[in-house]
């Protein structure tokens, strides 16, 4: 039987980047306090808590001073920079790079909106850390649109520009902006402000989830990008299975349809998902095949 962890999955480049500085950061001191959980991945905050890291929510960042502040990859609203500049704070941005271009092409259209009496409309999570951050860039006055059915928010008689959270599916996207158009009489500018890489891993999930006969998509329970793309796999390979710790495993195999001898399953790992996870889930699996005689 093959069991094959896809090589391009797991941590994005944003990620990668933001968990090698808390390293770096942790080296130096004793405690680095993190805004918001760094990555939306329980097994990796668990691992990272043990060697000093403290998750703070934003409502408790005016209540440190002189303390060593991480904010991580999703990003902060401008807010959060006043708190860190008025305490005093040893701050490290590891505001992921594209988001950081997000966060400034959204403040300079919103700047250009106020001048026409125009609006900005992003597609996001209501009460995701980076649609917080890039809410902050208009002073939380853009609208937000979680799904086609709140269209009615955006005022059909104002010049538009439509932008989306990077981890957003590219297809409900496209078909959003078209909704937008249909409704607005005035200019509409949609920015394709999805990552490349995640639109891009999206089509290669397609792949993949069809060339095994049954795929283990690690994720955490609360990563946005981790359902958007399980759905994803779901719904070319209907025997997919969202796994978030080695725990899941087990129960998993043991109540869905068999795995032929000769067959194969794939591990394939969100953005928020660390490769030493998906190589533990990977080695629970081949010692469940050679312990047992019997198809999995």
């Amino acid at each position: 039987m093959r069991i094959t962890i896809d090589e391009g999955s797991g941590f994005c480049f944003g990620v990668k980047r933001a968990i090698a500085t808390l390293e770096d950061e942790l080296l130096q001191h004793n405690v680095v306090y993190c805004v918001g959980d760094i990555v939306h991945n329980e097994r990796e905050i668990e691992r990272l808590q043990q060697k000093g890291l403290k998750i703070i929510d934003v409502s408790q960042l005016p209540e440190l001073h002189n303390s060593s502040v991480l904010f991580r990859a999703h990003g902060e609203p401008p807010s959060s920079y006043d708190i860190a500049r008025r305490n005093n704070l040893h701050l490290t941005d590891a505001t992921c790079p594209v988001v950081l271009k997000l966060q400034e092409r959204i403040r300079d259209a919103w700047k250009k909106m106020q001048t026409v009496d125009g609006q900005i409309v992003l597609f996001g999570k209501k009460g995701h850390a980076e649609v917080i951050g890039l809410m902050g860039q208009t002073d939380n006055k853009c609208i937000l649109l979680e799904n086609e059915s709140q269209i009615d928010l955006v005022d059909p008689d104002k010049p538009t520009e439509v932008f989306a959270q990077t981890t957003k599916d590219p297809q409900q996207y496209d078909s959003l902006v078209a909704k937008i158009r249909q409704r607005v009489r005035r200019d509409v500018v949609a920015h394709n402000t999805i990552c490349r890489q995640m639109a891009d891993r999206a089509e290669h999930l397609k792949t993949f989830a069809q060339s095994h006969d049954m795929i283990l998509f690690v994720g955490g329970a609360k990563s946005s990008n981790s359902k958007v793309l399980f759905e994803i796999c779901r719904g070319i390979n209907p025997n997919s299975h969202f796994v978030t710790s080695e725990d899941d495993v087990n129960s998993i195999l043991a109540s869905t349809q068999p795995v032929p001898d000769d067959g194969s399953i794939g591990i394939f790992g969100a953005t928020s998902t660390p490769l030493w996870l998906m190589q533990h889930i990977k080695d629970l699996v081949e010692k469940k095949v050679t312990d047992s005689s019997q198809p999995l």
